[in-house]
Parts: C-alpha cells; structure tokens; sequence
C-alpha cells in the first residue's frame, strides 16, 4: 500500500460516516479518505440479520443529498399506514449508491474497504496485511464512537453448555436449509428491539405463539412509530405530539408520573400494559406491532441469562425448564455501547457523536456543516453539545432537555437555521415551515412551543437533574 495523503481521514463507513462524508464533499473543496474494515459500505448493517428493518421512517435517514425509498406509505403489515420503513438490504444497496454516485465521482473521496486504521494516520489491509501512512491534511475524523454492537458478532455474556443450540437471529431464515425435525420451541434471550422484530419474524413466518418463550429481563417504553411521520398530514401527530412530550416533561411530578402521561398522551407504549418498564432505549414500533407481540404470553422475566443446558435455563432469579430440543436466539447484543461524551470538535480530530437523539445521520451531516463552514472548536462545540444516548429511565428527561438546548442554540444562528430547515434529514423543519399563516389550529400548536419548551427545562432541572450534572452528557 503506498503512501498518499489527504485532508480528512474518516474512520468507518457506516451510517454516520458517509452522513458527514456527503456533506464535507457537497460544502467544501476537501479531499476525503474512507477506511473500513468491512468490504462494502454500510457499517453495522453488512452484519445485521435478513429482517431487519428501520425503526423509523427512511425519510429521516441516510445521507442529505440522496432520498432513502419511494417516499410512500406501507400498504399492509402493522405498519400500515405509516411512511415506509427501508430494509436492510435496501439500507445496504443505499450506501453502495451513495459511496459509487455521490462520493467516488466527485473525484475526492478515496475509499479503503477492508482496512484497518491503526493510528495517527497509519493504515492496514486485512487482506494482504500491507500497511501504509495517510499524511492527514485537517483532521482525521472518528465515525466509530457510537460502537455498534450485533448479534453476529458479539460475544454472549452467558455460559453454553453442549449440546444447546444457540443462534443469532442471522440464522432463522436459513433454518430450512438444515435437515430433521423443526425446534420443540424458540427461546429469545434479550429484550431489546431486535428481540422483537426475532418475534415478530417468527409469529409472521407462521411459528404458534405457544412454541415462543420470550426472556424479557426489563420491560422496555417504546416510542410510538405515529409521532415520528413526516409530511403535512401528520402534523398534529408529529409536531403536536412533540408538544404533548413537552408538556408531560414540564408538568411531570415524577418519574413514574413522565411516564404515565406520555403513554395517556399516545407517546410512549409498552408490550405488558401489567408490567412496569424498566428501561428506555429509543426503540420505535407501530402500535400493529405491540398488538402481535402480546400473542406471545410465555414471557420469562427472571433476570439475565447465566447459562443455557439442554432443557434448562438459568437465570438470575431462578430456573427455566424448556423442551430439550429448544432452539436459543441470542438478542442480547447492544445496539450502541455505553461510553462516555467526549467533545466533538478536538485539535486534529473529530468524534462523530449524536447531537440530536434519536437522529445519528443528521447528527453527522449537521457536524460537517458546522466543519465546512468554518469557525472555532470553541465555537462548533457550543452548537454541538453530544448526547448521551439513555440506559436507564432517569436519563431520558435529561436527553429531551439536552435536546431542547441544541436546538435552541441552532435557532439562535441565522445561517444554520435555513440549514436545517432545507436538509432532508430534519424531517419536521419543512413541515412546520409549510404552515399556512392563516391555519390557526396549527398556528396555536407552534406558539406554545417557547414558554412550554421553558417550562419543560425548569422541571426536568428541577426534579430529574442531579446536582452539578452535565445535562447534555
């Protein structure tokens, strides 16, 4: 491998990656580097199972030159009726688009696949094993922060005696490949998102509620997919339903109080309307999709998992006894793993982080604005304080407050303002720029935003802030 150099070096391809990629190259004269371990572009998504799907709709993601999907409603499925929601695969044949009829033809971008950043500009195949030096002009950028966890590739944090069967959902679609009986029942170990679209693929692939034990060790909230569709037909949904969260926000006596009036409000749902949930992740689903789920009444919540034996599961708070021939479907990797905030504009580096949750491409694509049109670190940290994203409950009012705060410092700079509104990764700036003056439903809707939007802030420093603590961290 020979030795070039190049102004911005940008570590992963991923979502993220090629979101900052498009705009640097779109806003700047820059030439651009890409280096990534995989052999195409598209980052977590080449490991991902076959059903995996976009938990929002594809107008919210990608990158901001080029439109994901048809922009057309899903006609069936429990999402019908709502903005369509791309496949993997079609997220993957997506950023192949993006990489060959955006990036490369610019003349500007030079792409590495299947290469490995080593360090301070330092390159290597995973093919070969050559290695070469990347003389970094500007900065080198880090779009591999937000660590992505998946189930293909992470490694079970529970013992596995022989004999079990135990699979990532990659696996389920290629079951009918293997000869012999079918399961004498699925076991899902997890109870994130992936969890459930595993349970969901089953029960639509014809799998009888009574074959599926669910190891749930927290219930989840989930947003509701019916607040997060663009366009002007939604707008009481999406925009009035960001106000319903505000107002639940600041008028919220507590937790379980938050809580309560976001699932009255048609915000927040829940699987088990019996069973308290215990943590919050940002996963989206239809309310079609909670109703199939609750088919599934074998739900084990126990703890975690501490091993799977043939016909036997051991958990934190007890044993689980299940057919000998069960088959175990890991879900327990974590989507993002859990680090702390750094800042994102450092001397010669950029980490990519989310700085409006839950929007990673736009959070990108907004950051290489910010760094193609200059200014200081000083100054492009003021207007991108990174967000934590939330693990436990407690930490999601201080991520909406974070929010608030970006968003307002946005609001406050003229020339990034009419940026956002025009970038098609917003999703609800042009919806509310389209307001007819002389709708006065709507009109009401936008003018409690200010002095609710305050309140909200004043309560959550109030009553869900710890003393001294960095809200947007």
């Amino acid at each position: 491998m020979t030795d070039f150099e190049t102004d911005y070096l940008i570590i992963g391809a991923g979502a993220m990656g090629l979101a900052f990629a498009d705009v640097l190259i779109a806003e700047s004269g820059a030439h651009v580097t890409i280096v990534d371990r995989h052999g195409k572009p598209g980052g977590h998504w080449n490991d991902a199972y076959d059903f995996v799907c976009l938990h929002q709709p594809s107008a919210f993601y990608g990158v901001n030159s080029m439109g994901l999907g048809s922009g057309e409603k899903d006609q069936f499925g429990p999402n019908s009726g709502l903005y369509e929601l791309a496949s993997g695969a079609e997220v993957l044949a997506y950023f192949d688009r993006v990489m060959r009829n955006r990036l490369l033809v610019s003349g500007r971008v030079r792409y590495l696949p299947m290469t490995e950043h080593v360090g301070a500009g330092q390159v290597r195949s995973l093919l070969s094993g050559d290695g070469g030096h990347i003389t970094v002009r500007r900065k080198i950028v880090d779009a591999t922060f937000l660590k992505t966890s998946t189930p293909s590739t992470h490694i079970p944090q529970f013992e596995v005696e022989p004999g079990v069967r135990l699979v990532p959902p990659n696996a389920l679609p290629h079951l009918w490949l293997e000869a012999g009986p079918p399961p004498g029942a699925y076991v899902i170990l997890g109870a994130g998102k992936t969890a459930m679209d595993t349970a969901g693929w089953l029960l639509n692939a014809g799998v009888a509620p009574a074959l599926i034990h669910w190891v749930t060790p927290r219930d989840s909230w989930l947003l509701n997919r019916l607040h997060t569709q663009p366009g002007q037909e939604f707008f009481h949904e999406a925009i009035g339903g960001q106000l319903t969260l505000l107002q639940a926000m600041a008028d919220a006596a507590d937790l379980d109080d938050l809580f309560a009036r976001l699932e009255a409000g048609g915000i927040m749902l829940r699987i088990d309307p019996s069973v308290k949930p215990a943590m919050f992740h940002y996963a989206t689903i239809s309310r079609g999709e909670v109703e199939a789920l609750r088919a599934i009444t074998q739900v084990i919540r126990l703890g975690r998992v501490r091993e799977l034996a043939p016909g036997l599961i051991s958990l934190e708070k007890g044993e689980v006894p299940v057919a000998p021939d069960a088959l175990f479907i890991d879900c327990t990797a974590s989507a993002v793993t859990p680090r702390p905030c750094e800042p994102v504009f450092q001397h010669g580096l950029i980490m990519l982080q989310m700085v409006r949750l839950p929007q990673p491409a736009f959070s990108a694509a907004l950051i290489a604005h910010l760094e193609a049109r200059g200014g200081s670190d000083e100054a492009n940290n003021a207007l991108c304080a990174p967000i934590a994203s939330p693990e436990r409950l407690e930490q999601y009012p201080l991520a909406t407050m974070a929010n608030a705060m970006n968003q307002f410092a946005w609001s406050q700079d003229k020339e990034l303002r009419a940026w956002i509104r025009d970038c098609r990764l917003d999703g609800f700036g042009k919806v509310v720029a389209a307001v007819d003056p002389e709708d006065a439903d709507k009109r009401a809707i936008l003018e409690q935003f200010p002095v609710t939007s305050m309140r909200a802030i004043a309560n959550i420093r109030a009553r869900f802030a710890p003393a001294g603590a960095d809200q947007r961290a």
